[in-house]
């Protein structure tokens, strides 16, 4: 037997063009709804004509949820401790020990260096830190003044004689501005 042996039905010339259209108009119609929907998408992005009006929609877009707002739960003025109450309480962790190189308290040898830095030079170290230790001593609650007077009363331990700023006292409390305010109304 010969390979021109075997009956294979005649394709006409009619068959043969359907089945090339056929073949042709699935894919044509998967790129014409490619095409449609890349047009779509784009036409969704427009850009913005104003720039300040992007920028709300970015802002707007980009701002938090929520915000946590921490505040003192008696609803109490700060009132400044005193230079030796911020050593016992914050200070005292590094320097009652000497910890990482920290000149410890009552130390002569440890602050005789730095003591004629001056008493600014050592508060704004303590204030902003200084090799390891951290800024106000770990606490950043701490203020300048609480600061200033912890660093003074250190260093008096040691020899010094500086003189620690005198802690702010609480301001009064607002029904106490109230009731000043209304006093001179009635007075009228």
């Amino acid at each position: 037997m010969s390979a021109h042996d075997h009956d294979f039905p005649k394709t006409t010339v009619t068959q043969f063009v359907l089945a090339l259209l056929g073949g042709l108009f699935a894919p044509g119609l998967v790129i014409f709804m490619i095409i449609k929907m890349v047009i779509g998408i784009q036409a969704t992005h427009l850009v913005d004509a104003d720039a300040a009006v992007a920028e709300a929609k970015v802002v707007e877009r980009i701002k938090p949820v929520g915000e946590v707002n921490l505040a003192d739960a008696s609803g109490a003025a700060h009132v400044d401790k005193a230079g030796e109450v911020v050593v016992k309480e914050v200070c005292s962790a590094c320097h009652a020990i000497g910890a990482l190189g920290a000149p410890k308290i009552g130390d002569k040898g440890a602050w005789g260096p730095r003591l004629p830095q001056g008493y600014d030079t050592l508060v704004k170290h303590a204030i902003s830190g200084i090799r390891q230790m951290p800024a106000r001593g770990g606490n950043p609650e701490l203020t300048d003044i609480e600061v200033a007077g912890a660093v003074a009363y250190m260093a008096n331990q040691a020899g010094a004689s500086f003189k620690a700023p005198e802690p702010k006292a609480a301001e009064a409390a607002p029904a106490d501005d109230a009731a000043k305010k209304a006093e001179p109304a009635k007075q009228k």
